[in-house]
């Protein structure tokens, strides 16, 4: 078999491989070490190589550990010209050997990434506000309310915790112990105030003696004259909802109420429950048939369920509304400190089903807006880590079992509250 190029002749393979360095193709260069693969060195088949100096041209040697040997041979590997560009450093040449890519912009990447990071939290506030401000039940309209005392320094609040059984199931009516009435009611009727110089919350007992004034019925828009009528707080929220009850208040307190919220029951569990639970520490225990409450005394984290029979409970105590008062402004003000937790604010999966459960359950008035309730959050927030004043109205005795207000002692707290001043009057 013959191993040489075809249409090679002897005298082709004689002239090149004969000892001649002049006779080398044009413009071959010569390889170091090069043999062709025989039967003997590689395990190939096929006629073994000529040994040097029998045909194939000797190759040059390195001469000191510098390279190629002979004064003017050109390897071509100092000038780079073995990748096709001189210089070194590979195809691009211009660098350090195997440096093939540009070094990273590390400002400008970071510069990208801090505008990547505060558009998306941007286009996130924005869409989270609208869609928490859709969520609002904007039901109220305080335009209606007549006979309105003049605003104060700061804002007031009328908050109320209704019994409303709307959107609860037989079964949750059970768990909870709602019991199954008809219509509205207020079991928690508070005023928090914020201003400059603290914030207050006010506990309005719900069997508070009031008079009923004059006032326009929200449905039918009829006047109804005053007629000195007296009777529960709570009783003029039966009779004609909010409105009618923010009437009541201003014109017994001469205190102007600036913004209305409300939540029933259904709300008030889920929102607890969405928040994971509120710890609270109950200092001395006690049990309701009625509310389905059976606590023991020291911390403990209450559950939706627990929450409300927390917060609803007075049978159990001697001081009955008085007590409750108490329970539901301590209740509160640990529900406000829990949802403003890092571990809820931080974690999307428990911040967004918490506001959606707490907006969701909202009756507000008209004028509310979301900067208003965060306000209004965070008093309540403020208050239960000691930056405001917790109190009830102050009382001077009772009525036909109904809480009598001290008229002196209200008329200093409602003067200091529309000056903005710190409050020096005291409740039970």
């Amino acid at each position: 078999m013959n191993d040489w190029p075809e249409a090679w002749s002897d005298d082709n393979r004689n002239q090149y491989g004969r000892g001649s360095a002049s006779a080398r193709p044009e413009g071959a260069r010569a390889m170091r070490q090069v043999r062709r693969p025989n039967s003997g060195a590689y395990g190939g088949s096929g006629r073994p190589a000529p040994p040097y100096g029998g045909g194939v041209p000797q190759q040059p040697t390195y001469a000191d550990g510098q390279g190629y040997g002979g004064d003017d041979y050109d390897s071509g590997y100092n000038t780079g010209q073995v990748y096709g560009s001189p210089g070194g450093g590979g195809p691009g040449g211009g660098g350090e050997p195997g440096d093939l890519r540009p070094r990273p912009n590390w400002r400008r990447r970071i510069k990208w990434t801090a505008i990547t990071l505060v558009t998306v939290l941007v286009v996130t506030s924005v869409a989270t506000y609208f869609w928490a401000d859709s969520k609002l039940h904007r039901d109220v309209d305080l335009s209606t309310v007549l006979d309105r005392p003049e605003a104060g320094d700061g804002t007031n609040y009328l908050i109320v915790g209704s019994d409303s059984r709307a959107g609860l199931s037989d079964e949750q009516k059970k768990n909870l112990h709602t019991g199954s009435a008809e219509g509205k009611r207020t079991d928690s009727m508070m005023i928090l105030h914020v201003g400059d110089s603290g914030d207050t919350l006010i506990s309005l007992p719900r069997d508070s003696n009031v008079t009923i004034p004059t006032y326009k019925g929200s449905t039918s828009g009829k006047t109804y004259q005053g007629t000195g009528r007296q009777t529960k707080l709570n009783a003029a929220y039966a009779e004609d909802g909010p409105t009618l009850l923010v009437r009541t208040v201003e014109a017994n307190m001469g205190l102007h109420i600036d913004h209305y919220v409300e939540i029933g029951f259904a709300g008030f569990a889920n929102i607890v429950d969405a928040v994971g639970g509120v710890t609270i520490d109950i200092d001395k225990g006690f049990k309701d048939k009625d509310s389905g409450a059976d606590f023991k005394s020291g911390k403990q984290t209450l559950n939706g369920e627990e929450a409300l029979a927390f917060v609803r409970t007075r049978h159990a105590f001697a001081a009955q509304d008085l007590q409750r008062t108490k329970n539901q402004q301590k209740f509160l003000s640990a529900l406000a400190h829990q949802v403003a937790t890092p571990s809820t604010i931080l974690n999307p999966f428990k911040l967004y089903p918490t506001m959606g459960a707490g907006l969701d359950s909202l009756t507000v008035d008209k004028d509310m807006s979301l900067w208003d309730l965060a306000s209004m959050f965070w008093a309540m927030k403020g208050v239960s880590g000691g930056d405001g004043t917790s109190m009830n109205m102050p009382i001077s005795g009772s009525t036909g079992g109904n809480l009598v207000w001290d008229k002196a002692k209200v008329k200093t707290l409602v003067n200091e509250l529309n000056n903005d001043q710190k409050i020096t009057v005291s409740g039970e």
